[in-house]
């Protein structure tokens, strides 16, 4: 079975809570995403980094902290966060809460082996190995002091991804966010994880993070993930997403069912409640209503997995509307051979296909309003019938029908669907 043949969409604890999310924080976001946004298939629901640090408090971790762990070297919940956990099930509870949702469950972890389990020198569940034996001590995280790397060499690295794995699928897991993996880029590591994923008896989208990915690296992704994140951290930043047009123009050529290049979250609606990174805390996102347009315009075309990061217990009207509009989701989840068009003078169009008609992407990336008109030939289209913005459900037309014309504010955009 090939999972993931549509983009992911979902929702991620890391842009509100940081590492210290509980579980009653959890469980109220997935009920909104329960009840508001699963009928327009946002679907999964992550519990971000750092989920065994009991006393986790924002997005700074706290360097060389004791962490919950099991005889076998894997890291487990927190209880005095997850107190269902508290008992011998791990996360298995709350990933029946969730399924009784009618979501999925989707946990975050870091690449390597714990620190302390190397530091201990604790067992490897069904072998006579322990952490010392498989630890990379040279191959750390240069942001974070949990683990060290594993070299996928050794006698027992296999065994202990999948003892990790078959302990996820015990859970109940179906969505795994593995960090540190991809700059640089650890292929030995994702090779374990995935044989340890076809292996756990469950199936497991793989997302892999964080970047920025080389293309080059695009047929091992391909074969080993069902999503990557092809930048470093994106924020409620006019430059992360300026700069996001050249990345998604790169990587859309890689984009199909099954394999989804990962432009990052979704940093709309409440954010960095207790997340300091990106800027200021505890904020409505700094987007312009234009540029949030922008973004989930560039996200939907370019085939970008949709992984929410808002504080959903305070979702706004104009958030729901960016997240529910049906004609942009299904840009996204449908759309095929999506392409950068042109660039030029601040303009940037781009293209996909869908059934048999074509989405254009309008953009400006101005600092003024522009009237943008587009010549349909550009786009192999000799007898236009229609051109319907999707964001408005209003004709894009000229009257004399020789063009597409269309109205974007500054650093705004739109999709144009035509016949």
């Amino acid at each position: 079975m090939t999972l993931a043949q549509t983009p992911p969409r979902g929702w991620n604890s890391w842009d509100s809570y940081g590492a210290s999310i509980n579980e009653d924080e959890f469980l109220a976001n997935a009920h909104v995403l329960a009840t508001e946004l699963l009928p327009f298939g946002w679907d999964t629901a992550v519990v971000d980094i750092q989920w065994y640090e009991p006393h986790a408090k924002d997005s700074f971790y706290r360097p060389f902290v004791p962490l919950e762990m099991d005889e076998y070297s894997r890291l487990i919940p927190a209880g005095v966060r997850f107190p269902s956990a508290s008992g011998t099930e791990g996360f298995a509870p709350l990933a029946r809460k969730t399924h009784e949702l009618g979501l999925k469950f989707g946990i975050h972890i870091m690449r390597g082996i714990p620190r302390q389990a190397v530091h201990q020198g604790t067992a490897i569940e069904g072998t006579d190995v322990t952490a010392r034996d498989i630890a990379a001590r040279a191959d750390i995280c240069t942001w974070n002091t949990d683990m060290y790397g594993i070299d996928a060499s050794k006698p027992g690295a296999q065994e202990y991804y999948d003892s990790l794995f078959r302990l996820y699928a015990s859970w109940g897991v179906d969505f795994v966010k593995v960090d540190d993996i991809l700059l640089p880029y650890h292929q030995g590591e994702i090779t374990l994880i995935r044989r340890a994923i076809e292996r756990c008896g469950r199936p497991m989208v793989l997302s892999l993070s964080c970047g920025p990915t080389e293309v080059e690296q695009a047929g091992h992704l391909i074969a080993n993930a069902e999503m990557w994140r092809t930048t470093a951290d994106f924020w409620d930043r006019w430059a992360d997403l300026h700069e996001a047009f050249d990345t998604c123009a790169r990587w859309a050529p890689h984009a199909g069912p099954g394999h989804w290049p990962d432009a990052d979250m979704l940093p709309l609606g409440y954010i960095g409640l207790r997340s300091g990174d990106g800027g200021i805390r505890d904020r409505h996102t700094r987007f312009t209503r234009a540029e949030q347009r922008t973004l989930m315009s560039l996200w939907a075309i370019a085939g970008s997995p949709l992984m929410l990061g808002s504080d959903l217990t305070r979702l706004d009207d104009w958030t729901k509307s960016l997240l529910t509009n049906e004609a942009v989701l299904d840009v996204n989840a449908r759309g095929r051979n999506a392409r950068e068009v042109t660039r030029e003078n601040n303009v940037v169009i781009w293209a996909a296909n869908l059934d048999d008609n074509q989405v254009v992407g309008v953009f400006n990336l101005d600092k003024e309003d522009r009237t943008i008109a587009l010549d349909p030939a550009i786009f192999d289209i000799k007898d236009l019938t229609s051109a319907e913005d999707l964001w408005n459900g209003k004709s894009a037309l000229t009257n004399a029908a020789a063009a597409i014309q269309v109205d974007v504010p500054a650093h705004g955009g739109t999709l144009i669907r035509i016949s």
